[in-house]
């Protein structure tokens, strides 16, 4: 690497670490201590000058965002509903599902004129969508199982993430419309975009390359 600088990334714990680590092993880096991590949540790339923070989505932003570390990869969800200072510099395209309105089955839920009640645990995203909308809506936050709260008529409708659809499904609610796409977005510090531009930009390069070797 050009610059012996360390570069410190953030990675959602869960789906997408997985999905980021087995893109670190694609570019040939050495990812046993990230594999065998035990509970240790700060881990090391052997000969890259590379460390890897494990965090909660969020974290991962606010650790990007005040320089605790350099890049994160976090989804596009938790971007929409935080906002923040830092570059968004690409979609490393897994990770893929979308917010979406969801009801239950059979009700109108744009019919009428009354105030429509939305639950979601995305309180930021769904006003700007209804808002979009020019749409007034009441948002109640919810932290648990959203898709309770039709079924407990305390919304008309949810605004969650779906994948599959069969949770909903299964509980007798259907996505009447997409919100917005989501994937894993890698982003980076705004100073060390300046300071550590050429290591960023090289480790950059060498995961998208992967990823899309993986898309051939």
């Amino acid at each position: 690497m050009s610059e012996n600088k360390l570069i410190r990334i953030a990675l959602t714990k869960g789906r997408l670490e997985k999905d980021t680590v087995g893109l670190f092993e694609k570019i040939g880096y050495d990812v046993t201590e990230l594999k065998e991590k035990g509970r240790r949540l700060i881990l090391s790339i052997p000969g890259r000058n590379i460390e890897v923070v494990l965090a909660k989505a969020a974290d991962v932003i606010t650790y990007v965002e005040l320089g605790a570390c350099d890049i994160g990869v976090v989804g596009k969800d938790t971007i929409m509903e935080h906002g923040g200072k830092y570059f968004e510099i690409a979609d490393l395209g897994f990770g893929r599902c979308r917010f979406a309105l969801a009801t239950k089955k059979g009700s109108a839920f744009y019919g009428g004129y009354g105030v429509k009640t939305v639950a979601t645990k995305y309180p930021a995203v769904t006003r700007e969508f209804f808002e979009s909308k020019k749409m007034d809506v009441d948002i109640v936050k919810i932290e648990g199982s959203v898709e309770l709260a039709p079924l407990l008529e305390i919304a008309d409708g949810i605004v969650d993430i779906v994948e599959t659809g069969t949770t909903l499904k299964e509980n007798g609610l259907e996505v009447i419309e997409d919100v917005a796409p989501i994937s894993a977005r890698l982003i980076v510090n705004t100073v060390s975009m300046k300071l550590k531009k050429e290591r960023i930009e090289e480790l950059t390069a060498l995961m998208t390359e992967a990823l899309s070797k993986g898309q051939e």
